[in-house]
């Protein structure tokens, strides 16, 4: 559905984008990953038509954005993270002139139906009516999703889709691209890594101008798995369980966290890095027979993960862009 080859971009004499390439099958929900400054927003507004690469191709549903820009720019619907509109339209006035923008039929009842579904899906049924500039910012930020829909894109392309707005509006618009990932491919471009665990399929990082990784949240964090590190559950005197995790051959410190059940304990373990620590661990409790009752997950969350591809270098991006 979207297929974006060897990606160049420089403004003047700064490389922002280098030859970045990546496709996204249809039905994907893809989140583009990386810190501000390092190209996300540039390789949006180049995906959408707004900006053209210095180098590259990007092609939608097979129709290239600048050689076939009307018929690819057809299968998208983009919100942008500064969304603007008319603040003096009400509700389904901007709608509908959007549907003008987009050559949406003229047919009254089949626009008006169109329209109809779309406001039912993000909620926004109750306040067509309304004028856009009295509305909240969830409520305008729903506007922007439904302007974003409008024509049934194949792709929807959205760009920071929760900044600025409250908890509770936060998951009302994460339910709203997990039920348009149904029906479209959708592609999310968040800094915030909750946001990308939460509601994407697949995650593509980019760093350095640059694609780094591209796989599953759960495929990355396997990748580098936490083999080193355990938080386990153990029965026993807490005294002699920590004795025994210590004396473990690769284990560097023992931290006993808190009581969980009647005298069992939650016990942190750090080994030396890039060892696996856990057989180990494992025959050294059952020698000293101190029964292992539990262990936790120890897979890296998507916030260990990210850090991890990038060295946490904040600093030493190549990004010229301001987010």
């Amino acid at each position: 559905m979207v297929k974006v080859e060897h990606l160049v971009k420089y403004y003047g004499e700064k490389e922002v984008l280098s030859d970045i390439s990546f496709s996204i099958r249809e039905g994907e929900v893809v989140g583009l990953l990386g810190l501000n400054g390092v190209g996300k927003s540039t390789t949006m507004n180049i995906l959408t038509g707004y900006l053209s690469a210095t180098s590259g191709s990007v092609k939608i549903d097979g129709h290239d954005i600048l050689a076939d820009a009307n018929a690819a720019k057809r299968n998208i619907g983009y919100l942008p993270e500064l969304f603007a509109f008319y603040p003096e339209m009400r509700v389904n006035e901007y709608l509908e002139f959007c549907c003008d923008l987009k050559g949406v039929t003229k047919n009254k009842k089949e626009r008006g139906e169109h329209l109809d579904a779309i406001c039912q899906r993000v909620g926004l049924s109750h306040v067509r009516g309304r004028m856009i500039r009295n509305l909240s910012k969830g409520y305008k930020q729903r506007v922007g999703f439904a302007q974003a829909l409008v024509g049934s894109p194949k792709v929807l392309v959205l760009d920071e889709p929760t900044v600025g707005l409250d908890p509770s509006q936060i998951i009302e618009i994460r339910e709203l691209i997990r039920s348009a990932g149904k029906s479209s491919t959708v592609i999310v471009s968040s800094h915030i890594l909750s946001e990308i665990q939460a509601i994407c399929d697949r995650v593509i990082v980019i760093h350095g101008g640059k694609v780094i990784a591209d796989d599953t949240p759960e495929s990355l964090s396997r990748m580098i798995l936490a083999t080193h590190r355990m938080v386990v559950r153990i029965l026993g005197e807490s005294e002699k369980v920590t004795e025994v995790l210590k004396a473990t051959p690769g284990v560097l410190k023992v931290t006993c966290l808190s009581e969980k059940e009647p005298g069992a304990y939650d016990y942190r373990i750090d080994g030396e890095p890039n060892t696996d620590i856990r057989a180990d661990v494992f025959r050294c409790l059952a020698k000293a027979d101190l029964p292992l009752l539990c262990t936790y997950n120890n897979e890296l969350s998507l916030e260990d993960v990210f850090l991890h591809l990038i060295g946490d270098t904040h600093g030493e991006q190549k990004g010229g862009e301001e987010k």
